[in-house]
């Protein structure tokens, strides 16, 4: 915002509370009313705004409340905000980010803790972005504000206690929106991942070197566009890979991936793609049943092993 005075912030008591989980908190008091707008609670009718703002020159960043409440903005972002660069030759572009929270973990039932992420990715014309570092969360949001683009910036709830290290303040760096990332190297199997289960999956990795196997974990960053080249990579050095995710199986984010691997990189498989998702059912209220339903460490340590003994006999 201090950088480019077209960029301005909307959303949902994003003034006087900084936003539901305060990531606004103190920008009234340095730009003013102008440039930081509560809006009513109404998804439809802040992302039309913006749509019509991103069109005429600037650069909004939505505030949406949840991703679970961008379904009433669907139309909005889907039919709109995608296509419009498309539908009319090229003429306008649709430089605007839709920041929203996504994810289990913390109690919110079933309307409230849904990843929605392959539904957008699904959309020709959109961008996908969901950091799951600090370092990622300043570059890629960076990077997104001054996309011609409309691009949905997913933050899992969870992740916003996360710690870690961000170059000082005045130090300008940015992260590009279509490269992924190693976040840990190996040699025997590979996992991918996004959002808060790159920590889980980071911590079964460790678990795992102790038993002799050393997994390679990719941090996709961004779910549209995908860094297929690094994937495929990783792959020709392990030839083994599982998928880990918070979302449900079925037609998801994980399920895409690896039918992009299969068609990229077959050969280089010595065993199937393994999954691990969160369970097919709605979130649960209940503390126990939440954990119950979302993926875990264990599950991405017996994913590995189900594949990866008999690569092992084999040393």
């Amino acid at each position: 915002m201090l950088r480019d005075e077209r960029v301005f912030i909307m959303g949902e008591d994003i003034v006087g509370y900084g936003g539901t989980y305060a990531v606004t908190k103190g920008l009234f008091d340095e730009f003013g009313e102008k440039r930081v707008r509560d809006t009513p609670l109404a998804e439809e009718v802040i992302t039309g705004a913006a749509l019509g703002a991103a069109l005429s020159g600037l650069r909004p960043i939505v505030e949406i409340m949840t991703i679970n409440f961008s379904l009433l903005a669907a139309d909005a972002i889907i039919n709109n905000a995608a296509k419009f660069h498309y539908m009319f030759g090229g003429q306008p572009t649709v430089p605007m980010v839709i920041r929203t929270v996504s994810g289990g973990g913390a109690q919110r039932a079933a309307q409230h803790s849904q990843m929605f992420e392959s539904l957008y990715a699904h959309i020709p014309g959109l961008k996908v972005v969901m950091p799951a570092t600090p370092y990622d969360a300043k570059g890629l949001l960076k990077s997104a504000v001054r996309d011609p683009n409309p691009v949905l910036f997913i933050e899992h709830e969870l992740l916003y206690n996360i710690k870690g290290e961000v170059p000082d303040e005045g130090v300008e760096y940015t992260v590009p929106l279509e490269l992924g990332e190693v976040k840990r190297e190996g040699r025997d199997v590979t996992i991918i991942t996004f959002s808060r289960t790159l920590h889980i999956s980071i911590q079964a990795a460790e678990d795992l070197a102790q038993e002799g196997i050393e997994a390679e974990v990719i941090d996709l960053r961004s779910i549209r566009p995908i860094d297929i080249d690094l994937i495929t990579d990783s792959v020709k050095k392990t030839n083994h890979v599982v998928i880990a995710e918070e979302g449900w199986k079925y037609y998801g984010t994980g399920q895409g991936i690896a039918a992009l691997i299969y068609e990229h990189a077959f050969d280089y498989l010595d065993a199937p793609i393994q999954h691990v998702t969160g369970a097919d059912v709605p979130m649960p209220y209940s503390k126990v049943l939440e954990r119950a339903a979302l993926p875990n460490k264990g599950a991405i340590v017996d994913a590995v092993k189900a594949i990866m003994p008999a690569a092992l006999a084999h040393r």
